[in-house]
Parts: structure tokens; sequence; C-alpha cells
């Protein structure tokens, strides 16, 4: 159930470039990543943008909230300089012109839907008819065997956020993600007709990732940053996962 790349960029760029900006997914690129993943939110106008909390003050300095702020507004925010003064003045994107810029490039997306608490159902919808309109094409083509790599992929803590992206674009593949694997795993993943589990590499077994690929599910981990590690999951059966050690890790690492 796995047709995507293998090895993702975290937030971007890794550890490399600041988190969910532009100039992250351009550093994941310069290094040969052609897969990303990030954090989608929605501003006070409804606008997707790429941010992973909902409060100010770690990558974006000062107080406040994403969903407090306009998108043009957070547009005008720094969201570089607390990586380095070489970022000063990177703006917080646009999951648009993010997307957009990926689909130029042939970059494949996971998009994680991270909804500023109480706006899972309204950010599920809005992020996922989006990505359904830019898609659209694609989406009409069809998407049978293996062109499913096509599409980006979907994943949320979210189990509400899941529903509202499948009602709103149901074609749109669906990863379900979790910390700890819950005993009912099987009938959330059945629920969302999600292809896989996202989980935290910390917290799985050999017996969970068997245990999934026998109900033929896919398996991705987050956040990979040792080859060592990396290995040892992927001989567990773990299909692709995210790292931030871009340059430890590369877009081409393999089991042996």
């Amino acid at each position: 159930m796995w047709f995507f790349p293998k090895i993702i960029a975290h937030r971007g760029g890794g550890k490399l470039a600041p988190e969910n900006t532009l100039a992250a997914v351009r550093c994941g690129l310069a290094q040969g990543f052609h897969a990303v993943e990030f954090d989608v939110m929605l501003s006070s106008d409804s606008i997707p943008v790429l941010m992973h909390d909902p409060q100010f003050g770690r990558t974006v300095s000062g107080k406040g909230a994403v969903n407090q702020a306009t998108a043009r507004q957070l547009a005008a925010m720094d969201a570089g300089s607390w990586f380095g003064p070489q970022f000063a003045g990177e703006p917080v994107p646009s999951f648009e012109d993010v997307a957009t810029f990926c689909k130029s490039n042939g970059i494949w997306m996971n998009i994680e839907i991270k909804p500023v608490p109480g706006f899972e159902v309204e950010t599920g919808r809005l992020v996922a008819e989006l990505t359904r309109q830019l898609f659209s094409v694609e989406i009409a083509n069809g998407v049978p065997g293996g062109k499913l790599a096509a599409l980006p992929l979907f994943s949320s803590f979210s189990f509400e956020a899941l529903v509202a992206a499948k009602t709103a674009a149901p074609e749109i593949p669906r990863g379900y993600l979790v910390d700890r694997i819950p005993s009912d795993w099987r009938e959330k993943l059945r629920a969302l007709d999600a292809i896989a589990l996202h989980t935290n590499h910390k917290n799985l077994t050999p017996e969970y990732a068997r245990a999934i690929k026998q109900e033929g599910f896919g398996l991705f981990c987050y956040t990979v940053n040792t080859p060592k590690r990396a290995r040892e999951i992927f001989q567990w059966g773990v299909d692709a996962f995210c790292t931030d050690r871009i340059d430890l890790i590369g877009a081409d690492f393999a089991v042996n």
C-alpha cells in the first residue's frame, strides 16, 4: 500500500533550514530530496499556511497565534531569523505557494494537517479542497496502480480532520498519524479508508510492524535521524520515514 518515496525531508529541510518555509523546501531539494513533509494550519481568514506551532514564539517571534492573524499578516512575519541570520525575512508561506513550488519541481508532499485546537473539521476540509483543486488534472486522469504516487498524501493526528479531508477530497490518500499505536488502530484506519499508519519510530516494535503490514497497510515512521535506526526499521518492514538529518541520511539511502 505504499506507492511513495521512502525517505522524506522533515518539515522541508530538516535541521539545515528553518522549518515549514520555502527556503526549507529549496534546501531539501538542493540535498536531492524530491519528497517533503510539512505542517499546514489555517490563518484567521481561513487560508492554509505552513506552520507547526499554533502559538507564536518559537519560529515566529512575538505573542499571538496563527488563527489570530491573516495570511497577509503571516506572510509579513519573519519565520527564518530564529534559525540563522542568513534566513532573516523568510516569510510564513501559504500552502498554495509551497504546493505550487513542489509540483513545478517534481517534489512529492506528505501534507500533515495540523489544526489549531477547535478547528479540526474546518482545517481538514479546506486543506483537502485546495489540494483537490491543485491536483484536479491528476485526479481527472485517474490514479490506477503506481500512478497514485502522482498525488500527495494527507496525514494528521486529528481523526476528525482526516474524516473531513476524506469527505472533501476522497481521491487524495490518507495516513493516520499517532504517537503510540492505539488498540483500535485497525478500526481507525478502516474508518478513514487510510492506506497507511504513521507512527513514532520510538514506540514501534517488530511485532506491531508485522501486524500492520499483514493487515495490508503501509507503515511510515517519524522522525528517524540515524542510519543505524533507519536500517533497523526497514528490516522490520517499515515502508518509509521522514528525517531531520538530511545531511546524514540521503534521499537515496538504502538498507544495505
